[in-house]
């Protein structure tokens, strides 16, 4: 079993490791014609920014993407993982509609292990925006310290959560972790339920207009 770090600097070490890795393996695979198309007609718009797919149905689909820390025109974009999935989105949805993010909010002030794992997956997430930032020279003096969702002390957003949760895996953030069991009858990476369909000539519109 690992020895946990013995200091804070040590874990942040850890954590920028992590990310190193993570990002290596991300960047790899830049995202094809077909990827930018996909999640063109999962937004609705063309996603700026969009450096990788973070997170892929088992079909293949994106789930969620990678944006740079700088969008063009020079404006700052803190939320690194970018939830797409049209049917991931209506499932949070669903379940923030219900209340949800109160009852969490009361955990995080209660929970004190909850608190804690809570506050790891806001350096988590830094770490690795920091690791992005640096690989495309993107400035982030106007977000520094700034993560995504409410962390690391609120719930405020759940897809920001969830969209951790599935470009870095299950443990990276224990609220996007529940919030993906709880919507697992609408929405799970493993099983496809994906409805967004490109073709040949969108692909081809699309890379014409770039």
């Amino acid at each position: 079993m690992p020895t946990p770090p013995a200091t804070a600097s040590e874990a942040y070490q850890q954590l920028e490791h992590e990310a190193h890795l993570l990002m290596d393996r991300l960047m790899a695979q830049p995202p094809t014609a077909k990827d930018i198309a996909t999640v063109h007609a999962q937004l609705g718009r063309f996603p700026r920014g969009m450096v990788a797919v973070g997170a892929r149905c088992v079909c293949g689909r994106p789930l969620a993407v990678l944006t740079r820390p700088l969008l063009p025109g020079g404006i700052p974009f803190p939320t690194t993982c970018y939830l797409t999935s049209p049917e991931a989105v209506k499932a949070v949805s669903h379940v923030e509609a219900a209340g949800v993010m109160k009852q969490l909010n009361e955990r995080l002030a209660e929970d004190a292990e909850l608190s804690q794992a809570y506050s790891l997956a806001h350096q988590r997430y830094l770490a690795f925006r920091h690791e992005l930032a640096v690989r495309l020279g993107d400035s982030e003096e106007h977000i520094k310290g700034i993560s995504a969702g409410g962390m690391p002390t609120r719930v405020k957003c759940l897809h920001a959560l969830l969209a951790q949760t599935l470009v870095m895996g299950q443990g990276a953030n224990p609220i996007g972790d529940m919030t993906l069991e709880q919507i697992h009858d609408e929405f799970s990476p493993d099983t496809c339920r994906c409805t967004t369909v490109v073709d040949d000539d969108q692909i081809a519109q699309l890379a014409q207009e770039q």
